[in-house]
């Protein structure tokens, strides 16, 4: 693309910027004060409050939470059938919805990174990105589901081959390879592609645009204006229940694996309530220090970290581990994945029966809600990130990269658990499954177990204070009106709000109350799948209006530069701009009376108009008896006196020979009139 577009000047004079160059500084722009951000959120229809936070957002937001988080912890068995049967109910009714829409977002975010689009700046035109490549995906990967890939990294696969998904018959081999391209579809490029959508629908507005830290303004496209209303702050809304209590239920379930560790390597005896409480309390500290620290500080350097720890930790299972047997399996599951991704992306389950009804409630059509959920957390978070990204940097970074680094964690980590389960059936209990045991007892038949099972608690509990930290900036920049550096002090809220409903469900109702509430809040995936699809529309026509300009304005430059260069140099493009006898002929031609004033050719037509007009009719084209014009007396085109004119000396034709008279040609040419 040209300059204009992604890095150059923007053009000069009374030239019209393009639609998509921000009309103001970025407000995330970290030159930017707080008093000029606070001006500029309350120029664009920001309704401020005391303490920095948007009254219409924040105060619904924390009625909301406290009531159901109370609801759920004074009547757990209530709220879990309540939950769970408006979450079956959506599964029943809508899990065909969420199909076409999960199908719709992977093939939108493909063509966002491959189309015209890929060069627009997630910025000012040039400017450069905010954090560093590796920095900025550890961040986007730990936000997104790193905590995912370690507590179901050995649980998912290996629940999927010891109970096949209905509908996968065969032997061991169909059905190891059936469980890793499921898995693979659960945690590639569909949940991305999602995350992809809302990070990018915000990232072009907060960055390119200039609008603040909020879901609403990824809708300004289509509702305009009324996004600074009610409507706005339904979404906004929304998004903060939605990511408080995905956020508070994950870390809940996520303490029971590192309690699982701790028991497995001997440091306790038994997980209790105690102990379960004690690890939420340390991990929401840790938390608080990390979003108080910010994003350039605390967020990033312990993504950096966790995901450097995450690396030495897979390629020491590779090593230990079947190495050879691995590298088949990535390449066969890859295979697999591959050709079985279109009927995998379009099952609704349709033909088999209840069971795969119940099974899509449990696992893919749960995932896709959950994925849905957790988008306005996973989205404005690495929106707020990407300043600088270009839209082709953003997709490919946010869906390629993650979604290969995640098939080769669950090849290694399932492929391992897997192998194991093939050659001694020691990893799964009569009862099935269970995620977080089964890490640690994959882990124990390797050597180094007790080192690696280790690794992996610290890997499990840095991963949910990174998630906890995030959340709770997302939560607050969303409570604050789009602020991207909000109150410390709300900040310090959120993140405690999110362990004290983790706390109370866990102390009500242990699991069943975390996985009520964690029920009710995929069923927020509803309304933000419709909120996604009008986001995937709102940024196509977003980015299509911004690139018709851009190329509107290049052509107007282009024109007004090719019109500069003709006319400081027509010869270098063009050649010779008239050839040179005519040239002559027409600067040195003079009038029937020997003028000396030049003839141009506009009145030479013009004379020769006339003669036609008083030519007598039978005459020739050459006037007279066919006499040359100019000739002697009473040629009707010569001299009406019938005299020479004066030089001519006696000849009746155009000069000859060497005539130096004033309207003569070259030596030896023809007449020059």
């Amino acid at each position: 693309m040209s300059e204009s577009y992604s890095g150059g000047s923007a053009p000069s004079g009374d030239e019209a910027a393009p639609a998509g160059h921000a009309a103001q500084q970025s407000i995330t722009h970290s030159d930017t004060t707080d008093a000029e951000i606070e001006r500029q959120l309350r120029s664009q229809g920001v309704r401020l409050g005391r303490g920095g936070i948007a009254p219409s957002v924040f105060w619904p937001s924390l009625i909301i939470v406290a009531a159901i988080a109370l609801f759920s912890v004074i009547a757990p068995d209530t709220a879990g059938e309540l939950w769970n049967s408006v979450q079956g109910g959506i599964v029943s009714g809508f899990g065909w919805f969420y199909t076409l829409a999960i199908a719709g977002f992977v093939l939108f975010a493909i063509f966002l990174g491959a189309s015209r689009f890929g060069d627009i700046t997630l910025g000012k035109d040039g400017e450069e990105p905010e954090f560093g490549l590796f920095s900025w995906f550890t961040m986007l990967f730990a936000a997104g589901m790193g905590i995912g890939l370690v507590f179901y990294g050995v649980g998912e696969p290996l629940t999927f081959f010891s109970d096949p998904k209905p509908g996968v018959d065969g032997g061991s081999a169909e059905r190891a390879s059936q469980a890793m391209a499921q898995t693979f579809l659960h945690w590639g490029f569909h949940p991305w592609a999602v995350y992809v959508i809302v990070g990018l629908s915000l990232a072009y507005a907060i960055h390119r645009k200039g609008r603040p830290v909020s879901i609403r303004w990824a809708l300004e496209p289509l509702l305009g204006d009324r996004v600074k209303g009610w409507a706005g702050d339904v979404i906004d809304v929304l998004a903060v229940v939605g990511t408080l209590f995905g956020v508070a239920t994950s870390l809940g379930l996520g303490v029971t694996q590192v309690a699982t560790g701790l028991s497995e390597i001997g440091v306790v005896d038994q997980a209790d309530n105690v102990l379960l409480v004690a690890l939420i309390v340390g991990i929401t500290l840790v938390a608080i220090v990390s979003v108080v620290s910010g994003v350039g500080r605390g967020i990033r350097w312990l993504s950096n970290f966790n995901l450097s720890l995450a690396g030495v930790f897979l390629i020491a299972v590779l090593m230990l581990g079947p190495t050879l047997f691995l590298a088949r399996d990535f390449v066969q599951s890859l295979g697999s994945y591959l050709a079985n991704v279109l009927p995998m992306t379009f099952d609704a389950f349709a033909y088999t029966g209840d069971e795969g009804i119940d099974w899509g409630a449990s696992w893919t059509i749960f995932y896709w809600g959950w994925w849905i959920a957790w988008a306005p957390f996973v989205g404005v978070f690495i929106a707020r990130i990407s300043r600088g990204r270009t839209v082709r940097e953003f997709v490919a970074g946010a869906l390629l990269v993650p979604t290969i680094v995640g098939f080769l964690w669950f090849t290694v980590m399932g492929g391992t658990a897997i192998d194991r389960q093939e050659r001694q059936g020691d990893l799964v209990p009569e009862g099935g499954v269970v995620a977080e045991e089964a890490l640690f007892d994959t882990l124990r038949g390797l050597p180094l177990g007790t080192i690696l099972s280790v690794i992996a608690i610290i890997l499990v509990v840095i991963f949910f204070v990174t998630s906890s930290d995030s959340g709770s900036l997302v939560v607050d920049m969303l409570a604050s009106g789009g602020h991207p550096d909000p109150p410390v002090w709300s900040r310090v809220l959120f993140a405690s709000l999110e362990g004290l409903v983790a706390i109370g469900l866990l102390l009500a109702g242990g699991d069943e109350g975390l996985s009520a509430l964690q029920a009710g809040a995929v069923s927020t995936g509803l309304p933000f799948a419709v909120v996604l699809v009008a986001m995937a529309v709102a940024l196509y026509k977003a980015l299509n209006a911004e690139h018709r300009e851009i190329v509107r304005v290049e052509r107007r430059l282009y024109r007004r530069e090719l019109a500069g260069e003709l006319s400081q140099d027509f010869d270098r493009h063009f050649g010779e701009q008239v050839d040179q006898r005519i040239d002559y002929a027409l600067s040195t031609t003079t009038g029937i009376w020997s003028r000396t004033d030049k003839r141009t050719p506009i009145s030479t037509l013009s004379r020769a108009r006339r003669r036609g007009r008083q030519r007598p009719s039978g005459s020739g084209p050459g006037g007279g008896t066919g006499g040359r014009p100019g000739g002697g007396g009473g040629q009707p085109g010569g001299n009406p006196s019938g005299d020479a004119p004066p030089g001519d000396e006696g000849s009746a034709g155009g000069p000859s020979g060497g005539s130096d008279r004033p309207g003569g040609g070259p030596p030896g040419g023809p007449a020059p009139d």
